[in-house]
């Protein structure tokens, strides 16, 4: 190849065209010259958001950011949609995140829900607007200064300090330790051999077979008391369905209207007797028959008197007299 100037200006228009196709690349590729779909994102701090930052939806690049102008109050940020699979909804919701603590920033979109209708040419996004980064490093700078002050606090403070106190004390009591030490085995030995109370409880089968005696008794028991409700539950049901003496007493109805006749016919004989009605009614409330019976009672009594007057042969005589003596 000759090195003539035309040479150099080809290779160097070459070199020119592969560095813009790069650059291009980097700041957004080709996305930024196709027409998609252009939605808009109204955000109160866009976080250092700049045109050419991608644009994702579950993690899938699905465009890039077209512009970035202020809009009264806020910043309108322009959504160029260039993936036509993407299905971006009314409900849908957009936010400013980071790849990285200081990595790049992109705009992500949430799918939204079924019921949501698709967003057209031009329309609005509801908008979550992202943690300040300052705020999160302001933060992240006052747990450093926190821990730093642990770290500093704890390199003033000497190991051997914190141990020799524990290992004079542990010198002082050792004595006292092997004794409850030796102690303790000696109970738990004498537990495993079945001596002391304890050790019986434990190893008595005589209690065990109590035990189980008192379980099985408690089951038979419970047993019979489900038989005995079991019955009760016949008997009831035997009762409501008529059956038996006390199920006919209780559900005859002709023993019922028999009873109430009876109750009727007694409660009529009653009112008669208190009106005078009948031989009973007569009885009870004629005055004459009061009065006679009074009478009856007064010569009873004179008769009994006259009798006391006489002397116990007189009185022999006069019983006798009738009898032919």
């Amino acid at each position: 190849m000759k090195n003539t100037l035309e040479t150099r200006l080809g290779v160097f228009f070459a070199l020119a065209l592969l560095a813009a196709a790069i650059i291009l690349e980097m700041v957004g590729g080709t996305d930024l010259f196709k027409h998609g779909l252009r939605l808009e994102a109204r955000f109160h701090n866009v976080q250092e958001l700049k045109p050419g930052d991608p644009v994702k939806m579950a993690g899938k690049q699905i465009g890039r950011v077209a512009d970035i102008r202020f809009d009264d109050d806020r910043v309108l940020v322009v959504l160029n949609i260039t993936d036509s699979t993407a299905r971006v909804r009314t409900d849908s919701q957009a936010t400013i995140k980071f790849t990285g603590l200081m990595g790049q920033n992109y705009v992500s979109l949430s799918f939204g829900s079924a019921k949501g209708e698709l967003l057209r040419d031009g329309d609005a996004l509801e908008t979550v607007d992202p943690q300040d980064i300052s705020v999160l490093l302001a933060k992240l700078d006052g747990v450093a200064s926190d821990v730093k002050k642990i770290t500093g606090n704890l390199s003033d403070v000497k190991i051997d300090e914190i141990i020799m106190p524990f290992s004079d004390f542990i010198k002082e009591a050792r004595p006292r330790i092997m004794t409850i030490l030796t102690n303790v085995q000696a109970v738990s030995g004498m537990i495993a051999t079945g001596q002391g109370t304890v050790g019986k409880l434990i190893n008595d089968d005589a209690l065990y077979n109590s035990a189980l005696s008192t379980v099985t008794n408690l089951n038979a028991t419970a047993e019979d008391v489900r038989a005995a409700v079991t019955r009760g539950q016949a008997i009831i049901a035997d009762i409501n369905a008529g059956k038996g003496t006390v199920g006919k007493l209780v559900r005859d109805e002709k023993l019922y209207n028999e009873a109430t006749e009876a109750a009727t016919n007694l409660k009529e004989i009653l009112q008669k007797i208190n009106q005078g009605k009948g031989s009973v009614g007569n009885l009870v409330n004629d005055p004459a028959l009061i009065n006679n019976a009074k009478l009856t009672l007064q010569k009873l009594d004179k008769a009994t008197e006259s009798l006391e007057d006489q002397g116990p042969l007189s009185v022999i005589g006069i019983l006798s007299s009738p009898l032919g003596f």
